[in-house]
């Protein structure tokens, strides 16, 4: 895994819930696209898995994962469960996210951060978590719109 991403699982690790449960481990996986969905591995461990959307793909890693472990403990959950995409690939496959918007809109140079989604040039942690940010801001956004025809 590159820097960004081992970060990124320590913290999930180390943070604590509110309540008295020890927090969950997040176990990585690294996604990529097929022609007929997803796939996804971990480094970590032996495992390959197949799935048609991104929630079939997270329910077969944790199943998968917590046959391979075999520990008498809970079964593995599709929370413990973390995915990492390859900037490029995740620009490729979500075209309706235009990388010159989304740099307007995280105030970036939008000719750097396309270097990045071509992999002419490596991000660094804080621009990869920064990318990211403004990604779920705008998810978050369009979640909460709904449409309307208007006739």
């Amino acid at each position: 895994m590159n820097r960004m991403t081992m970060k990124t699982a320590k913290k999930m690790s180390s943070s604590r819930p509110s309540g008295k449960t020890a927090p969950v481990k997040p176990y990585p996986f690294i996604v990529e696209w097929t022609k007929t969905g997803f796939s996804a591995y971990s480094k970590d461990h032996a495992i390959a898995t197949t799935g048609e959307t991104l929630n079939e793909l997270r329910k077969n890693a944790a199943e998968a994962l917590g046959l391979l472990l075999d520990t008498p403990r809970k079964k593995v959950t599709t929370k413990e469960i973390h995915f990492f995409m390859d900037m490029r690939y995740f620009f490729k496959q979500y075209r309706v996210l235009n990388a010159r918007q989304l740099a307007h809109r995280i105030d970036a140079n939008h000719t750097l951060l396309s270097q990045y989604v071509s992999s002419a040039k490596m991000p660094s942690e804080e621009q990869t978590e920064r990318i990211l940010v403004g990604i779920r801001k705008v998810a978050r956004e369009l979640a909460g719109v709904s449409l309307t025809a208007q006739h």
